[in-house]
């Protein structure tokens, strides 16, 4: 047998419709795995849902707001009803606001930390039980090179990716006995439409080239492999850790 195929599973990825949630659902769809994309733009949902099904992928959607406890337990309970079990769990839904910390809006710090820390709580939460019952089951956290590390104007951001690394250690530490491995990703600066601003911004395009040692971003592609490694058998008694994929940039000074 193939460890890495995922030929019978069905995985949910939030925050799916653009970016790296995307890229990890086509990464995974590739692999043999049915999808279920979630956002909360019906219309936006649906656009990503019928470009991977043009490619072939069995793609299903389910439209909910992950930073909404009530609104998650009953869309979770809806697909293992409606849908199927859920034996794949990506947690990548996640924003961004920047500005200097003793100027940083409350309302942006608790928006910021319910999208990228209160949502993977809630939707784990939600699934996890259905994967205690069946004994198996998979769970990617999308961390970030700041879960270990900081820059000036994003301290809320890094404070929830640390968050998020060790709140994976937690859920290992709890669910590995029943046969759940809890992980997580941590790109580095990717390419992607949350990082915008700093593509386009010429000193920091070469300042990142200097700094990471591929000398170059990364690429949506770049993430592939490492999702279908963590949602496949391959990675069964990898459990609690966090994965870099930064070209190098969390390894020098």
């Amino acid at each position: 047998m193939n460890p890495f195929s995922l030929e019978g599973k069905t995985a949910l990825v939030t925050g799916a419709a653009r970016g790296i949630g995307y890229a990890i659902a086509e990464a995974l769809a590739g692999a043999g795995a049915r999808i279920i994309l979630n956002g909360r733009s019906p219309a936006t949902l649906e656009e990503a849902a019928s470009a991977l099904r043009a490619a072939g992928a069995t793609i299903e959607t389910s439209v909910f707001d992950v930073t909404d406890a009530a609104a998650v337990r009953a869309a979770i309970a809806a697909i293992e009803s409606d849908i199927g079990a859920i034996d794949v769990l990506i947690n990548n839904a996640g924003i961004q606001r920047r500005a200097p910390l003793e100027q940083f809006d409350d309302n942006d710090w608790r928006e910021l930390m319910a999208t990228n820390l209160d949502s993977i709580y809630y939707v784990s939460k939600a699934v996890a039980p259905h994967m205690i019952a069946r004994g198996r089951g998979k769970i990617v956290n999308i961390g970030s090179v700041q879960c270990d590390l900081a820059r000036p104007g994003i301290a809320p951001y890094t404070a929830s990716k640390g968050a998020v690394r060790n709140l994976t250690r937690g859920m290992c530490a709890d669910w590995a006995r029943h046969n759940i491995q809890v992980n997580a990703i941590a790109p580095g600066y990717f390419a992607t439409p949350m990082n915008r601003a700093l593509v386009e911004d010429p000193a920091f395009d070469d300042w990142l080239r200097k700094r990471t040692p591929a000398a170059r971003w990364g690429n949506l592609q770049d993430l592939h492999g490492i999702a279908i490694f963590l949602s496949s058998g391959a990675s069964d008694f990898i459990n609690g850790q966090t994965i870099f994929v930064d070209g190098g940039i969390t390894s020098v000074i």
